[in-house]
């Protein structure tokens, strides 16, 4: 235990020290898009297979809203259990020129348990994937095209866009650990690192680096009584000069489990450091999760959003196959 501690130190020191000036996406329901939270995170469920739906809405009071759309589907190897695998997609479109930004990952995990009784365990991941961006210049306003009186669509621009569009391949690793106790008391915490090969991002002549982002996160459940469960949780991801922190809670309530039947509802307060506040509430039903969460804005931004932030929507579904029993049946002999 001591060394694998040391070693995630080791390796979150020098994904730090390596730290260079874009910004990747960010979510405020973390816990629920967990294979971009980590890539160790592929195939850590009980279930068979696992789909998630991820939708963002932000800044519409603004501008024009910045909108993000992530799937992920992930699972197991049938014969070995302890290989997680998994792919998410996403897709990003923000601001008049539609910039918008298109990702494919792979992602693989490996599961070592530290204890024969699975107390302790640790995941081990790694993602690689495409990375498409592209922008429309159409929708862009230029002073070439003002004939002194107004802005005319019809003049010429004066711009020459060598290219609209970039693609290009990146690659991330990531670790947890987790202690378990059982489904009411268990802690999970991990240190990921995401576009190690530090891919050009320029759409022109000039080599722009798209940065290193490291995400370090870490979430528990701890029984309070019989229905009510604290469900706790922080992220901290960093970019280059960028530093996010949301840190909170939820409390869940079981409303019913028994005889196969599982219902259970959520509502947490979370905060995200010099940027919003948010609220959040989710429900369990069965082999689904429904979780909504919006934010309220705080930052210096606050007069032109008038404290509206963005409302989130995250979607789970587990599917669980049907394993028949295995009936040996006994011919017994005539004499009995």
């Amino acid at each position: 235990m001591k060394i694998l501690i040391q070693l995630l130190l080791l390796l979150s020191f020098i994904l730090l020290s390596s730290l260079s000036k874009s910004q990747d996406i960010h979510w405020s329901q973390f816990n629920d898009n967990p294979i971009f939270q980590n890539p160790a995170n592929a195939g850590h469920f009980k279930g068979d297979y696992r789909f998630i739906g991820n939708y963002r809405d932000q800044w519409r009071s603004v501008t024009v809203p910045f909108q993000t759309l992530a799937l992920s589907a992930d699972g197991r190897v049938e014969k070995y259990q302890n290989i997680g695998y998994g792919i998410s997609f996403f897709q990003d479109v923000v601001g008049d020129g539609q910039f918008r930004t298109i990702e494919l990952q792979a992602n693989v995990s490996y599961h070592l348990r530290l204890t024969t009784d699975s107390m302790h365990n640790i995941r081990l991941g790694a993602n690689f994937g495409l990375n498409h961006r592209q922008f429309n210049a159409d929708q862009f306003y230029f002073d070439n095209q003002f004939d002194g009186i107004s802005y005319n669509p019809s003049l010429a621009t004066g711009e020459a866009f060598q290219t609209d569009r970039k693609t290009n391949i990146s690659a991330g690793i990531g670790a947890t650990y987790q202690y378990y106790v059982n489904e009411r008391f268990n802690f999970t915490g991990g240190v990921g690192a995401y576009n190690l090969n530090r891919p050009n991002q320029g759409f022109f002549e000039d080599v722009i680096k798209r940065e290193i982002r490291v995400n370090i996160f870490g979430r528990g459940i701890y029984k309070l009584n019989y229905d009510f469960d604290l469900v706790p949780g922080i992220n901290l991801s960093i970019q280059e000069k960028y530093r996010e922190i949301v840190v909170g809670s939820s409390v869940k309530y079981t409303l019913v489990n028994r005889l196969g039947e599982y219902k259970a509802v959520y509502a947490g307060i979370w905060w995200r450091n010099r940027d919003a506040a948010f609220v959040s509430v989710g429900m369990d039903y069965q082999s689904w999760f429904v979780g909504i969460s919006y934010d309220v804005n705080f930052s210096r931004l606050v007069p032109a959003s008038r404290t509206r932030g963005g409302i989130e929507i995250a979607v789970r579904y587990i599917l669980h196959r049907f394993k028949p029993k295995k009936i040996v049946h006994r011919i017994c002999p005539d004499y009995i």
